[in-house]
């Protein structure tokens, strides 16, 4: 008689914090990549506050769209959210003389730092131990670069690590998917600023032939 297997495609994996954390900031770019990460940490009994800053997102519209999908989520999950202003000023400051590098290059090193450094100020301010990020779940990123710009954000604030998960493993892409279909989440086809909507768009040129 054969052994009973057990399908476990749908079975999402128990997280353990670096240091045995129990709560964690959340810094969320949108539901789309948020909807994973957050559906595991609360399966893994993990406190979450989900932060959402992103001053890089190049409209105004874009922005309501992408931070109202987020906070249906958190709030279908019962996830306490921090909101910050859209400072769009502040972002293009910060990146200003890298407007001609290539997607995943200093811009971006910049750009995730810039983001990160704000969210680990907030998790000092609220007493949270722990950073995290979805940025690095998406394909359109280098989740080593986004982890090594976590690491440079917290240097200022010793009393928040940052969590260098790789969110993509352990049936984390595919359930992004997934979610993404089942909560018919808002979704796009670029990281957030003018200079990835162009490279997104170049890319579909390409390979469309025109």
């Amino acid at each position: 008689m054969n052994a009973p297997t057990t399908d476990t495609r749908n079975v999402t994996p128990h997280l353990a914090t670096p240091h045995g954390e129990d709560r964690v900031l959340l810094h969320i770019c949108c539901a789309v990549c948020a909807g994973p990460i957050l559906e595991m940490l609360k399966q893994s009994g993990i406190e979450t506050i989900a932060f959402f800053y992103n001053p890089n997102i190049d409209s105004p519209e874009e922005y309501a769209k992408r931070k109202e999908e987020h906070l249906r989520y958190a709030q279908k999950l019962g996830v306490r959210v921090v909101d910050a202003d859209y400072d769009p000023k502040c972002w293009a400051e910060a990146v200003r003389g890298l407007e001609n590098e290539p997607e995943r290059g200093a811009r971006c090193d910049r750009c995730f730092e810039m983001r990160l450094t704000r969210a680990a100020q907030v998790a000092q301010q609220q007493g949270i131990p722990l950073l995290a990020t979805t940025l690095g779940i998406s394909r359109w990123k280098d989740v080593d670069q986004v982890n090594r710009a976590g690491e440079r954000a917290v240097r200022k604030t010793p009393s928040v690590t940052f969590w260098p998960h790789n969110w993509r493993k352990k049936g984390g892409s595919p359930r992004m998917a997934e979610l993404a279909r089942e909560e018919n989440f808002y979704r796009q086809n670029y990281c957030g600023c003018s200079y990835s909507r162009l490279a997104a768009e170049q890319a579909a040129a390409r390979r469309s032939g025109t």
